[in-house]
């Protein structure tokens, strides 16, 4: 079965739209924060701001010279962090090499954190706590295999990629969820026979088509996390589709799978950022 992102976003916004009718609060507020043009940040920012207009929730873009110097920035990011009227924020990232990032994160207040990007966030999840956040493409994942009905209670699953951003809180949500996990990296001995062993198999490496169906058991779930660009020049992941769909009993494609489940996440993230904020 492929499993498309289209049909688990649609059902995370009726979710949204069913709670947003028992709520007495105003539309939630999400404030995006871009410095200079990147095509992909750019990109994600439209796909963002579509979302919150789908689910009617309200959403302010930030956009400053790629050239602002590092304490400007840091002022206009400070007016926005501490603006009441805003409930969350997406902070797209990597921030040019001269705006101090870590600096950044240390500032953002915790519960705008949408994508889970400060220390705070971060351990929440490793601990287990759910008033945090985990990045929304980390959670996306989780999101997927919920709306397919996988019990990940006992199954094997392997990660390829140990990145903060997927990799390692995605292994930790797998885990939290019951699931036994390895993490597959570079220095992997034989990450082939590791991927062979899995009954869930995530693939977030970052390199094109890397996952053929050497790699993949009979049976196996594939959730693909990857977003690369192949030699065609075209949109692919870290698994090699046409090779491992026929071995995968579900698998996610690229473009169209886990990417586009973030912005609903994403969502969802707000909606709960608005309810801690107001009580």
């Amino acid at each position: 079965m492929v499993l498309k992102g289209v049909e688990v976003a649609r059902a995370i916004n009726e979710r949204i739209a069913k709670e947003m009718e028992s709520l007495d609060i105003a539309a939630p507020h999400l404030a995006i924060i871009r410095v200079g043009e990147k095509g992909d940040d750019i990109a994600y920012e439209r796909g963002a701001i579509k979302k919150m207009e789908k689910v009617n929730f309200r959403c302010t873009s930030n956009v400053f010279p790629e050239g602002i110097s590092n304490e400007d920035f840091l002022a206009e990011f400070d007016k926005i962090n501490n603006d009441d009227d805003i409930d969350g924020i997406l902070l797209l990232k990597p921030l040019p090499k001269h705006i101090d990032e870590a600096e950044v994160l240390k500032r953002i207040d915790p519960v705008k954190d949408l994508d889970g990007i400060s220390s705070i966030n971060m351990a929440k999840v490793y601990s287990g706590d759910e008033s945090g956040y985990a990045p929304c493409t980390a959670e996306a994942v989780l999101e997927m295999l919920k709306f397919a009905n996988v019990d990940l209670t006992g199954k094997r699953v392997t990660v390829v990629g140990r990145s903060l951003v997927i990799g390692k809180p995605v292994s930790m949500l797998l885990m939290k969820a019951n699931a036994t996990v390895t993490i597959c990296h570079t220095r992997t001995a034989d990450m082939k026979a590791e991927c062979n062993r899995a009954e869930v198999l995530v693939a977030a490496a970052g390199v094109a088509n890397m996952i053929d169906d050497s790699y993949v058991s009979d049976g196996a779930v594939v959730m693909d996390v990857g977003i690369n660009v192949n030699e065609e020049g075209m949109l692919c992941g870290d698994v090699d589709f046409e090779k491992v769909e026929s071995k995968a009993s579900i698998i996610t494609p690229v473009p169209g799978g886990v990417g586009s489940v973030t912005t609903s996440v994403l969502a969802l993230h707000l909606l709960k950022a608005a309810k801690i904020r107001r009580g």
